[in-house]
């Protein structure tokens, strides 16, 4: 299970999946008020939901190592969360930017912090993991014909 290589991205997508959901996505200073404003996945609950799915899905999917079709359509489902909820935290961000800025606040500085670029990781270990499903798929199917 865990000796082969699209366990070890699923395994990584998940943990990637956890630190985009643990820290902060977005930063900005405001001219009137010395406390930054945050933007995490646990503020909103759709994208905090969309981690938890993220996360739950490539941990499942390691464990569906017997049955590589279902785990090859559930990973390339993750892959389609992982672009939804690289989106969505765009837009939030975006909604979050506008609210202070129509609110009569000036953003002093704002700036993506480092666990908003996870979820193209998490797109790029997915894939891995799919490929790697593909090229286990296909060894086994030639075996099958040398039978």
């Amino acid at each position: 299970m865990i000796q082969r290589i699209q366990s070890l991205y699923l395994l990584l997508a998940a943990a990637a999946g956890a630190a985009a959901l643990s820290f902060n996505l977005w930063k900005a200073t405001l001219t009137n008020n010395p406390n930054p404003v945050y933007v995490n996945a646990s503020s909103n609950y759709l994208l905090f939901v969309l981690y938890v799915v993220i996360i739950l899905l490539s941990a499942v999917t390691i464990f569906l190592f017997k049955k590589r079709k279902l785990q090859f359509r559930l990973t390339i489902f993750n892959i389609l969360f992982a672009f939804g909820a690289l989106a969505y935290q765009y837009y939030v961000v975006q909604q979050t930017a506008n609210k202070l800025s129509t609110g009569g606040v000036a953003i002093t500085s704002a700036s993506y912090q480092i666990a908003s670029f996870l979820p193209i990781v998490i797109i790029i270990l997915l894939f891995l993991a799919v490929r790697g499903i593909y090229k286990d798929e296909k060894l086994i199917k030639s075996l099958d014909r040398l039978r």
